[in-house]
């Protein structure tokens, strides 16, 4: 994967006037664009695309400050059709218009060239088991939230907080399938979003696919597949974002498995009182490399 991905950063900066073909890269090199695509958003810490309009901008800099062509010149040889939609890419990256900075010489946000490299790494042995689902469903009370990498997102803390106690107990009568209990479940992520990027959010349980759910409830299908399921203990929700993190930096990389599409679900199978500290199993859809 650590090649894989090398090289995908080699396709960038090959075509940086134009989209880059993952899917064909992702073809030669045998696994998904879904795949490779979640892989560097979660090891570089952006998305692919974030990461493609950067480094176009970076060079276009260079351009822009050397003022040897006009600007709509510079702004179709970096992949732009008209000098407006350059200068909103321009700004969005660097904080001042084209022209400014070309008066100015600055000022400038440069992104290196990515290189990613294989570390030691993995000393603490993951908590991982497989399991292989018919196809299911996942009910509950869903809701669209921004995605947030790091921390508590307050607003699944709102959406849970607003259920009555008593649907919750109502919800945990209905599940009647692996996996077990109350489930917080992200749908509807795109491959390489960015933080801020709206999903789905479930909260409920899972169920057979035959099992007739209550007309209230908000449904998912899911269709049959193996899942990896990682178990994480510690404070709450730290534990479970570190665990979720390293499946992309050292469990993907050292497996023969990859990503496929499908929600993430995250099982508490035990908290204290105040939710600070919990035991949890994150299940991510997999299939082979």
């Amino acid at each position: 994967m650590i090649s894989a991905l090398n090289e995908l950063v080699g396709l960038v900066e090959e075509h940086l006037g134009e989209e880059p073909d993952v899917p064909a890269l992702a073809a030669t090199l045998g696994t998904t664009e879904y795949h490779l695509r979640r892989m560097f958003s979660s090891l570089a810490g952006m998305p692919l695309s974030e990461y493609v309009r950067r480094r176009r901008m970076t060079v276009a800099a260079a351009d822009v400050v050397r003022g040897e062509d006009d600007l709509l010149s510079i702004a179709v040889r970096h992949g732009y059709g008209s000098t407006e939609a350059f200068g909103r890419a321009f700004r969005t990256v660097h904080g001042a218009a084209p022209r400014d900075v070309r008066r100015d010489g600055g000022p400038l946000q440069t992104q290196p060239q990515l290189r990613f490299r294989l570390t030691v790494e993995g000393s603490t042995p993951m908590d991982t088991r497989f399991a292989d689902r018919p196809a299911f469903r996942l009910i509950g009370h869903a809701t669209r939230v921004p995605l947030i990498y790091e921390g508590v997102n307050p607003h699944i803390q709102e959406h849970i907080a607003a259920l009555p106690p008593q649907e919750h107990v109502r919800l945990k009568s209905l599940g009647d399938t692996d996996p077990a209990g109350l489930l917080q479940v992200t749908d509807d992520l795109a491959q390489d979003s960015p933080e801020g990027t709206e999903l789905t959010y479930l909260h409920g349980v899972a169920v057979s696919r035959d099992t007739p759910a209550p007309d209230d409830l908000d449904a998912i299908e899911v269709p049959p597949g193996t899942w990896a399921v990682f178990r994480s203990s510690g404070r709450y929700p730290d534990a479970l974002q570190t665990t979720w993190a390293a499946t992309a930096s050292e469990w993907f990389p050292s497996n023969p498995w990859r990503l496929r599409p499908g929600p993430s679900i995250v099982a508490i199978l035990d908290r204290a009182e105040d939710f600070t500290t919990a035991t949890s199993e994150l299940w991510l859809p997999v299939e082979p490399a």
